[in-house]
């Protein structure tokens, strides 16, 4: 991946963002950065619009990066400095198991997130996409497939190399190329 400097990972929550932009970022030298850290506060506070996207600005304010994270407020920012959005488009059932795995994990053995944030039971049980992780997942799948599905064709981001990775093998064979 000649070139690949800085780059948008997006995809719903499950898909492997996390993982894929680490291995990304390091196998092109680059600064891994990670929204969801930025944007959530001890107590999971949030951080206001103007606050998170100068924290942002000042992230991506560098020659190269990965920046993982789908959100609205700073795309256009992330957007406009990338040279590259590599979009993680996995099967649902796939993205659910992993979502599932996941967030049992972090429940039972109590993973710290950010800023000393923890997932809690009554959120993986629950079925409001604003409290659980897993129903957000289960709701948003369609979502992003038409968000970034328009992107890729929208003028807007012509300057933008998009790479839609919809299974496994397509990641595992998107890193080894960036490694050479």
């Amino acid at each position: 991946m000649a070139g690949v400097r800085r780059v948008s990972v997006v995809g719903n929550s499950g898909s492997g963002k996390s993982a894929f932009a680490t291995g990304l970022a390091s196998r092109i030298g680059v600064p891994y950065i990670e929204l969801d850290s930025i944007f959530h506060q001890p107590n999971w506070g949030e951080l206001v619009d103007t606050e998170f996207r100068d924290r942002v600005a000042e992230a991506t304010d560098a020659d190269g990066w990965v920046v993982d994270g789908n959100y609205a407020v700073v795309r256009d920012l992330v957007w406009h400095r990338a040279d590259t959005v590599v979009w993680l488009d996995l099967p649902r059932r796939v993205v659910m198991g992993r979502i599932m795995e996941r967030t049992l994990g972090r429940v039972i053995f109590r993973r710290e997130l950010w800023n000393g944030n923890r997932e809690r039971w009554a959120n993986l049980l629950s079925r409001d996409p604003a409290k659980s992780i897993v129903a957000w997942a289960w709701t948003q799948h369609h979502a992003y497939r038409e968000m970034y599905g328009k992107a890729m064709s929208d003028e807007a981001w012509a300057h933008l190399d998009f790479f839609r990775l919809r299974s496994s093998s397509d990641v595992t064979t998107f890193l080894n190329s960036a490694a050479n």
